[in-house]
């Protein structure tokens, strides 16, 4: 072992520094060691300093007196090894009184290397402390490779034993000393996996070498090492012995396994992801084979999720799959598997006997646990979910072909109205077919200019005359006919051609308006704008754009948003829809009452015009008080009333009976392409 003490040597300070009278009653303790020929002196372990030293230890040391040696701060550059070793052997002294090591130690007086061995043993200050009695014999000549792997082994962080053949410890460096709960601790003891060091045992009769990776209890807690053990002699007694060298590699091992959990599971949610959940599905269709029961696949896609990311946007969106996957947790009963898929979709796995009992039971509990209000950036939501059954084996004997159903069971349960589970059959395949080739011909649709924009009125109540004009798209299908837009722009939307669309839309739709007011019909023109063409980045400049080519007057144009879109942060809502009304556009809120919003709410917004939703007004008389509240609400804040839907007079009539301004619906007349509504304009006031 080292000890540095580099010329010149450090000094205690003043405080610490030992007094004539102290060293003169320590110099009277330690009388009869004076006469001793060895170089012998006392080390106050946790003072970092001698206590006292005989002549011939002073020479060792380079000291000219005792009081110069004493007052020496041994400890200023002490290595963290050299700390540890000394501190193992305080402690062991404290333990056993009859305690004493004998060690090969070099000290550095002046920076000069003195080789020594030297005998340690516990020594009681006057003031109850242990320090340590060091008794010294200069070395013979020793060749510089012995001296120097002397200091490695005492040095290197590996932790280096040496053991009997029954496992009683010969020998510990300070590495290992420092890993050990006991310092009598046997190899067998060490490895306390009886499996483990019956396998170390076998290696070692059969190879004389063996090596394993395994968890060891230390003072510090549960550690990985990495064991390599020889069979070899012991060179004192030459009898049988085992050397041991043990690297602690618990960075490694945790590195790997949080490498291997994150190889496993979502970054986002910490669910397992795809690689895990494949993983699992392989082992539990084989315990379901093996034990005669069923299986199924859960696809579980959050409905409405990219109105989220769109109008919140994408940090609430992971927000509330965070929350969403911590719900379906939640939901389990057991056995079932919850993995996340991607996006918003999720799956689980059940292996069961009664596995339609079961799934019955199971989405019961995930409609509930995910019906609970939620608060997400501000607003609070409820989240619904659509889902995909497949059974294993009946609907696939394979992940991907179970998969392959699930998914086009959960779009069934999305076109069915969503918030629902449907289950796999044979027909939805052709569903998908017809799902794939409509979006083929969307494609096709836009390239050949099939869309055509038709239009209804909307009308004053009071006077029945005609107020604005909505611009209602349809597409005109070379082989279908008119498809109504119910059919094709939730494709539109998740195929990423409604920015497009609605562009066009918005450009004919302004033209149209130009025309008009030139044969006397100066009509506001209303045009729908979806929520993701709202979150476009170029929205501004796109409908500038646009309303500059058509030489349209802004102020005649109307765009309708949804509720959905006020969702999103409220800030810039706020600045783009005072953007868009800066332009001198007008904005109305449609199918109002069906969202998340409410009128106090809206006074943020620069809202004009409120279109109440037709399922208010279609709605039984004993059932319209919402809309009650609506109108009465909008009428304090100054907002247009339209009631949607309106169909039968007896709506009309209720309509009117509530003061709303204005109305839509079938009743006065239904939409029109462009040709036949300019005709019907010129017999309509």
């Amino acid at each position: 072992m080292s000890v540095s003490a580099p010329a010149p040597a450090a000094r205690l300070p003043a405080d610490r520094q030992p007094s004539a009278a102290a060293l003169a009653e320590r110099a009277e303790r330690y009388a009869p060691l004076e006469w001793l020929s060895r170089p012998v002196w006392v080390f106050d372990i946790d003072g970092r300093c001698v206590h006292w030293a005989n002549t011939p230890a002073l020479g060792v040391w380079h000291a000219d007196t005792l009081a110069e040696l004493c007052g020496r701060d041994m400890g200023s550059d002490m290595s963290e090894s050299v700390q540890q070793r000394l501190a193992q052997y305080q402690h062991d002294f404290l333990l056993h009184r009859d305690a004493s090591f004998n060690e090969h130690w070099t000290l550095y007086p002046g920076g000069v290397p003195v080789s020594l061995n030297v005998r340690f043993s516990g020594h009681r200050l006057p003031d109850g402390r242990m320090s340590m009695l060091c008794e010294a014999a200069t070395l013979g000549a020793v060749a510089p490779e012995s001296l120097r792997s002397v200091e490695a082994l005492l040095h290197t962080a590996v932790m280096i034993t040496l053991y009997a053949q029954n496992g009683e410890p010969l020998y510990r460096n300070p590495a290992a000393r420092a890993a050990v709960l006991a310092p009598g601790e046997r190899l067998q003891e060490r490895i306390a996996n009886p499996a483990a060091y019956a396998a170390l045992m076998r290696s070692l009769q059969q190879q004389g070498v063996a090596t394993l990776t395994l968890a060891l209890r230390t003072p510090g807690g549960e550690r990985w090492h990495e064991l390599s053990a020889r069979r070899c002699n012991d060179a004192v007694t030459g009898q049988e012995a085992v050397l041991v060298s043990e690297a602690d590699i618990t960075a490694i091992k945790h590195t790997e396994e949080r490498a291997n959990y994150q190889s496993l599971h979502d970054g986002l949610t910490g669910l397992p992801n795809r690689a895990h959940f494949t993983q699992r599905f392989a082992r539990a269709v084989e315990d379901a084979r093996a034990q005669s029961m069923e299986a199924a696949l859960l696809l579980i896609d959050l409905d409405q999720f990219k109105d989220v990311n769109d109008t919140l946007g994408h940090v609430a969106g992971d927000e509330l799959l965070v929350a969403t996957a911590q719900r379906l947790r939640q939901a389990r009963h057991g056995t079932e598997v919850v993995a996340r898929w991607g996006g918003d979709e999720f799956l689980v796995l059940i292996t069961s006997p009664r596995i339609r009992e079961d799934l019955d039971a199971l989405h019961e509990r995930i409609s509930v646990a995910l019906a609970a209000p939620l608060t997400v950036a501000g607003t609070q939501l409820r989240v619904t979910s659509s889902i995909g059954v497949a059974l294993y084996p009946q609907d696939g004997d394979t992940i991907e072909m179970l998969l392959r159903n699930a998914d086009l069971a959960m779009y069934a349960a999305k076109e069915r109205g969503r918030n629902t589970m449907v289950y796999f059959d044979g027909s939805l395949a052709e569903t998908v077919r017809s799902r794939t080739e409509l979006e083929k011909e969307l494609r096709l649709a836009l390239e050949r200019e099939e869309f055509e924009v038709y239009y209804q009125p909307r009308v004053d109540v009071a006077t029945n005359t005609i107020r604005a004009v909505e611009a209602l798209v349809r597409w005109n299908h070379p082989r279908l006919g008119l498809v109504p837009p119910a059919e094709f722009i939730p494709a539109c939307e998740s195929m990423g051609l409604i920015g497009v669309l609605g562009l066009r839309v918005l450009s004919q739709a302004a033209r149209q308006q130009v025309a008009w007011a030139a044969q006397g019909r100066d009509l506001v023109v209303s045009v729908n704008l979806s929520p993701r063409q709202f979150a476009s980045p170029g929205l501004l400049h796109d409908i500038t754009g646009v309303l500059r080519q058509a030489g349209v007057n802004p102020a005649r144009m109307e765009l309708e948003i949804t509720e959905s879109i006020l969702m999103g942060e409220d800030q810039h809502v706020l600045g783009v829809l005072r953007e868009l009304s800066a332009l001198g556009l007008t904005i109305a809120l449609d199918d109002f009452g069906t969202g998340y919003s409410n009128l106090a709410y809206l006074q943020r917004f620069p809202i004009h015009t409120l279109k109440i939703d037709k399922t208010f007004i279609q709605a039984p008389d004993a059932n319209r008080s919402l809309a009650d509240l609506i109108v009465s609400l909008s009428t304090l804040m100054k907002l247009t009333a339209v009631a949607e839907g309106v169909e039968t007079q007896e709506q009309l009539d209720w309509v009117a009976g509530r003061g709303i301004a204005q109305y839509q619906g079938y009743l006065y007349a239904r939409p029109m392409p462009v040709g036949a509504f300019t005709e019907w304009l010129r017999s309509h006031p």
